[in-house]
């Protein structure tokens, strides 16, 4: 039996159509095999990455990024971490690049990792959003850059966002090096300067 057998099966053993629900979720979704390859995207994804059914997920991912989001996905196969929240740079097909935050989990059976399923959030687009004026920050990056404008340290935005310290700091490494600064307040002073916080 395969990935998308076995969801439909258990979907309708509880009444639902399964295929029918994920396709009309809001943000863009997708199932990948043990081999990372796309065996189902809804039409979100479809929209943003275009058709790649039965494609290699990590063709999709902008070549500075394709080894860590490999690293993500092999902790999954071996079970080293079975949930992981991570950014990365998408190719749209049209060859624009789009950051994104990929949040996804291992789908197991017995013992064994089957597929892994997992959502993009590309962030809020609304017209006249500090979003959709930054497109070289992720939500999550956004998120951490309120935090830091607010005065929150490491430890109080880990525990709001329910993430790891050390995510926490990946993400604000992150954010440093995409606002172009080597502190904190520096990142604070840039994105006021750039109109991304009040």
């Amino acid at each position: 039996m395969t990935v998308d057998d076995a969801v439909t099966r258990i979907a309708a053993e509880l009444g639902g159509d399964i295929d029918g629900a994920l396709d009309d979720v809001g943000v863009p979704a997708y199932l990948l095999d043990r081999d990372g390859v796309v065996r189902w995207q809804n039409a979100k994804a479809t929209a943003l990455v275009g058709k790649h059914g039965r494609r290699d997920f990590f063709s999709l991912i902008a070549p500075e990024d394709r080894e860590r989001v490999r690293t993500e996905f092999a902790k999954k196969v071996t079970r080293t971490r079975l949930v992981t929240d991570f950014e990365a740079v998408i190719l749209a097909p049209s060859g624009k690049r789009v950051p994104v935050e990929i949040h996804s989990v291992a789908m197991e059976e017995g013992d064994r990792m089957v597929a892994v399923f997992g959502v993009i959030d590309i962030g809020d687009a609304r017209p006249g959003s500090s979003r959709a004026r930054s497109t070289e920050l992720t939500p999550r990056q956004l998120e951490v850059l309120h935090a830091l404008a607010e005065g929150r340290s490491t430890a109080q935005i880990a525990a709001s966002a329910h993430l790891s310290q050390e995510t926490v700091r990946n993400h604000v490494r992150r954010l440093l090096r995409a606002l172009g600064v080597h502190s904190r307040l520096a990142a604070v002073a840039e994105a006021r300067r750039r109109g991304l916080i009040d």
